[in-house]
């Protein structure tokens, strides 16, 4: 019977495969690391996008992380459960809701970008500078080529 590496091995020749691969190696480590913290990924990014932009509306956080809008509502409920967000009436739109941190959000947010720096660290730790610059200016070309091509079709 063959090794798991290489019951795919027909499937490794193809980059998004092996992104696929490394992002679910990359989120176990990230959840687990913001487990203590009561965080998980996508709450987390939520956080840092909130605590970067105050009074970001929920439309524009969910196209910010690309997550369709009754999933993120899920995300911000236990955000606001847990005392880090809060969602007002935006004064220039009354039917929209602005996001804002609390000062606890920020507290938790610094907190969890420190340590998922340290899970990044160790996630590229065999790469040098250079490389992982090089890996994060691919991806974004990736990300980018694709979202020109949707914006052209």
């Amino acid at each position: 019977m063959p090794l798991a590496s290489e019951r795919d091995a027909s499937l490794r020749e193809f980059a998004g495969y092996t992104m696929k691969r490394a992002f679910h190696v990359i989120q176990s480590d990230v959840n687990r690391v913001l487990e203590p913290l009561g965080l998980r990924m996508v709450s987390f990014s939520a956080l840092v996008v909130i605590a970067d932009n105050p009074g970001l509306r929920q439309s524009e956080l969910a196209e910010t992380l690309m997550i369709e809008r009754p999933n993120l509502v899920l995300v911000l409920d236990t955000l606001e459960r847990m005392g880090l967000i809060t969602r007002n009436v935006a004064p220039e739109d009354r039917r929209a809701l602005a996001i804002e941190p609390t000062a606890e959000g920020r507290r938790l947010c610094e907190a969890a970008k420190e340590e998922v720096r340290r899970h990044d660290r160790r996630m590229t730790q065999g790469l040098d500078e250079c490389e992982r610059a090089d890996l994060i200016a691919a991806l974004r070309r990736i990300e980018s080529a694709t979202a020109r091509e949707e914006n052209d079709g």
